[in-house]
This record gives C-alpha cells, sequence and structure tokens, in this order.
C-alpha cells in the first residue's frame, strides 16, 4: 500500500469537504489510528507527512511511541481503564476518552506535567449501550465536575459514531456534537476550553469535517491493517 498516495488523497478530500462548508483545510487535524499496524508503517506515515497518531491500547502506544523517535503528537482515543492511566498519562499528548469521574481522578493523580493534559469528554451521542461516554444530558455537570482536577484541561469532545452503510446517516451525531460542543463553549468555563471535535473515520470524515471536526481519526484508508482483523 503506497500511505503517501492515500495522504494526499485524504487531504483533497478534507480540503474538498472544508471548501463545502467554509472553513479552512488548516483547522482540521489528520490522525493516523496506527493499532492494526507495526512501527514500520507509523515510519512510512510520518515520511508522507502524518504528525498525528492514534492508539487505543496502552501497549500498541508504548510500543511504538518508543519505537518511533521522530517528533510526532499521540493520542490515545481507546477506552481508559483507571489501573492502566500511570502506564500512558505521560506518554500521549491527548487522552480521547474522558468518560467518568473515576478516571478524572485518576488522571489528575498520576498526571504531574508543568501545565494540564489536553482531554477530550467522549459523548455517547447514538446512545448505544455497546459505546462508552457520557451522555447529551449529563455532559455539563460533568463537565463542570472537572474544575476541581487542575491537572485535566477539557479541549474537546470525542464522539463514536454508529457504523452505517451510507455514511449520510450519520450527519445528525456529528451535528448534535457540534452544538454540544458549542453550547459548553458559550459557558467560558477555564478549565474547559473545548474548542476540538473529534469525531470521523474513514467511512465518514467527509460528512464529519462538513460539520465541523477538528480531528479525524482515520485507519485503514489511511495506513491500513495488517493483521486481517476488522478495524
Amino acid at each position: 500500500m503506497n500511505i503517501k498516495e492515500n495522504y494526499e488523497s485524504i487531504m483533497a478530500r478534507v480540503s474538498a469537504a472544508c471548501a463545502r462548508a467554509g472553513r479552512s483545510s488548516e483547522d482540521v487535524i489528520v490522525m493516523a489510528v496506527t493499532k492494526y499496524v507495526s512501527a514500520e508503517r507509523v515510519e512510512k506515515s510520518i515520511a508522507a507527512g502524518v504528525k498525528h497518531f492514534g492508539e487505543s491500547r496502552n501497549d500498541g502506544l508504548l510500543e511504538k511511541k518508543h519505537a518511533i523517535k521522530a517528533p510526532v503528537y499521540w493520542h490515545f482515543v481507546g477506552r481508559l481503564q483507571s489501573r492502566k492511566v500511570k502506564e500512558i498519562v505521560h506518554e500521549c499528548d491527548v487522552i480521547h476518552s474522558l468518560d467518568r469521574a473515576s478516571l478524572a481522578k485518576e488522571i489528575h493523580k498520576r498526571y504531574q506535567g508543568e501545565t494540564p493534559i489536553d482531554c477530550l469528554v467522549q459523548v455517547n451521542v447514538s446512545g448505544e449501550e455497546t459505546k462508552a461516554g457520557v451522555t447529551p444530558d449529563k455532559l455539563e455537570n460533568f463537565v463542570r465536575s472537572l474544575e476541581t482536577y487542575e491537572h485535566i484541561r477539557v479541549t474537546g469532545l470525542m464522539t463514536m459514531a454508529p457504523h452505517a452503510k451510507n455514511p449520510e446517516d450519520v450527519r445528525p451525531y456529528f451535528r448534535q456534537l457540534r452544538k454540544l460542543r458549542d453550547d459548553i463553549k458559550r459557558l467560558q468555563l477555564p478549565h474547559a476550553p473545548c474548542h476540538h471535535l473529534s469525531m470521523g473515520m474513514s467511512n465518514d470524515f467527509e460528512q464529519a469535517v462538513e460539520e465541523g471536526a477538528t480531528m479525524i481519526r482515520l485507519g485503514t484508508s489511511l495506513v491500513g491493517n495488517e493483521t486481517g482483523r476488522e478495524a
């Protein structure tokens, strides 16, 4: 697979989606999700121009970060167990899956950086029982409660949209997350600037960008899948 060609094609599609929405493509971070690929393929992605990488497993993040010496950004995008926080809290730049008070407490306890760690609150906008995340009706109270944790800065919201054959079917979920993000921004909470929207994957990222995504998480369409498992 030619990652450079994939990346150039994706960037062109992102630019076109931004143009349709009256946005600048510079406002969108293209993240390569590397759960199913090797560190070697990460190296090829860096050579192609990718600067942001997402991992959903602790061991995957640690293995690849320690193998890669280039100055790139690492995002933890999977469900994070409280007992695993200490392993990765100083190894990633952004945590995308803050969804409960116990996790916030553990991140605050374990993080020792000079500035707060950037976290995105995961929101379950679809209501699917199989997906993690704060429900929309509890989002504001949850974000307000994080004010007591000075080691955490809420820089945005994240969601996992339902899988659909027609990507247009998930557009309402992206639109809802954007509204929720805007509602939090209007509160002007010092600990929660909440400017990012992490939404959109390989099959629906254009719709996500049109609806305001600032981070899209791409696996198979960008870096492929070396395991044969379903991404």
